[in-house]
């Protein structure tokens, strides 16, 4: 059974309503159909006019719709998330003028309905861009409890079983964070170890990595990378959280078994890492593009994480089985 199999079977678990603001997208239109058909969510609500609406359906060959429909422009809402985003960010600037074309924007008033609980999430990027989208998280949702740094991660399902026998492999941040600090990479292990909760349902296993595995190397470069580890395993302890966790770590004493007796014999995570916690986007981004190309894994993502409601992005070129994906995805997050 692939991931997304295994992520269908938790979103029918629950009942959510989750926001498409781009319904002006004929691959939209397929994927939210879709999604109340296969029973992953209560209800989908589709932002656009009518026409907009009524031509995408056309392209995508869809006579009945599953969906609901909401002409953003038209609703009642619209003028309310005005008034709340002035209040929100008047601090900054912004006029109530502005603050009617902040949230005319159809990716702002869907992020505001998942403010308003009128969503328990939002799924778009089809035609937005990334930097959309986290401006829209960030202005309208903000971060976690206890988050300060959003982030991303790719939910990677791997061809064939890890060698701790793992079918799925966590990696972050490969999209949102070039180079964060050690107080950055704990937020974004901690939002990481939720996501995998929420995902599959079992215990995280947070591994923080580098070129070294516990002080085998010496440079500058790893010492946010050792501070992270040190501060993440203090807050597991101090919270009584169950996750194991260690750092620094190379790849393979993450990963491997074999690898951890030799290297890292009293790491409590003995080589069985679901997560793996990169130390910049370049080693994150580089990483899951060589598993996904070269591994032949599936990777799904980037998953938005460490907001305070699940808001997710999807790449410009995907199908409607990506943008189904990510619904399901959108809804385990909610769990």
């Amino acid at each position: 059974m692939s991931a997304i199999d295994k992520f269908v079977e938790r979103a029918r678990s629950v009942s959510r309503t989750i926001v498409l603001p781009e319904g002006q997208d004929p691959r939209v239109i397929i994927a939210a159909n879709k999604a109340i058909a296969e029973k992953v969510a209560g209800r989908i609500i589709v932002l656009g006019t009518e026409a907009e609406i009524a031509a995408a359906c056309a392209e995508a060959k869809v006579t009945e719709r599953n969906f609901e429909t909401l002409d953003y422009l038209a609703s009642a809402e619209l003028q309310k998330f005005a008034d709340e985003m002035y209040e929100m960010r008047k601090a900054k600037g912004v006029t109530p003028e502005k603050a009617l074309k902040m949230v005319s924007n159809r990716i702002y008033f869907g992020a505001m309905m998942c403010r308003n609980k009128m969503a328990d999430g939002l799924v778009a990027g089809s035609i937005a861009s990334t930097a959309d989208m986290l401006r829209a998280a960030f202005h309208c949702i903000g971060t976690a409890p206890g988050i300060k740094s959003a982030s991303s991660c790719f939910v990677m399902d791997l061809a064939t079983p890890s060698p701790a026998g793992d079918d799925v492999l966590l990696f972050a941040d490969c999209g949102v964070n070039p180079n964060p600090d050690a107080n950055q990479l704990v937020d974004i292990a901690m939002a990481t170890a939720t996501t995998y909760r929420a995902l599959i349902g079992k215990q995280p296993k947070v591994a923080f990595l580098s070129f070294s595995t516990h002080g085998s190397a010496e440079n500058e470069i790893l010492v946010k990378v050792t501070e992270a580890a040190k501060m993440f395993a203090d807050k597991v302890a101090a919270e009584k959280l169950d996750i194991l966790c260690d750092g620094e770590l190379q790849a393979d004493a993450a990963i491997v078994p074999s690898v951890a007796k030799a290297k890292a014999p009293d790491s409590p995570l003995a080589g069985s890492a679901n997560i793996l916690i990169f130390p910049d986007l370049n080693a994150g981004n580089i990483a899951y593009k060589l598993v996904q190309r070269l591994g032949h894994a599936q990777a799904y993502g980037p998953v938005l994480q460490g907001l305070a409601k699940p808001l997710n992005d999807l790449s410009r070129g995907c199908s409607p089985e990506d943008i189904y994906g990510e619904i399901v995805i959108t809804v385990c997050q909610t769990l």
